[in-house]
């Protein structure tokens, strides 16, 4: 597994294990055996897999008896809304100059 930089939300997305592993917690917060029952890997995958979301600040974790029972982290994901919308923002504004321009200026 590679080793990520806290706060690095987008790389630690780029995996589609831990995209499935946010997925799953976008519906409601789980412990570490209840994701791996429903994901195809084992528990210690899935709690390598959530130390990388957890560094990265998608998702936080809360001790339940002997269990850690984890959930989205709504700063984090709030911050990576931020940045896409953003991203986005920027492309359209792109656009509307490009649609903007008269004929005469994309010649």
């Amino acid at each position: 597994m590679a080793t990520y930089q806290a706060g690095d939300g987008w790389d630690a997305l780029g995996d589609p294990t831990r995209r499935a592993i946010v997925a799953c917690l976008a519906e409601r917060p789980r412990a570490v055996g209840e994701l791996a029952d429903e994901l195809p890997i084992s528990r210690p995958a899935v709690s390598q897999h959530l130390k990388v979301l957890k560094d990265a600040g998608l998702v936080t974790a809360r001790a339940a008896g002997t269990r850690r029972v984890y959930r989205l982290n709504p700063a984090g994901v709030a911050a990576l809304r931020d940045q896409l919308e953003t991203f986005w923002n920027r492309a359209l504004d792109g656009y509307q100059d490009v649609a903007e321009q008269s004929p005469e200026e994309t010649s």
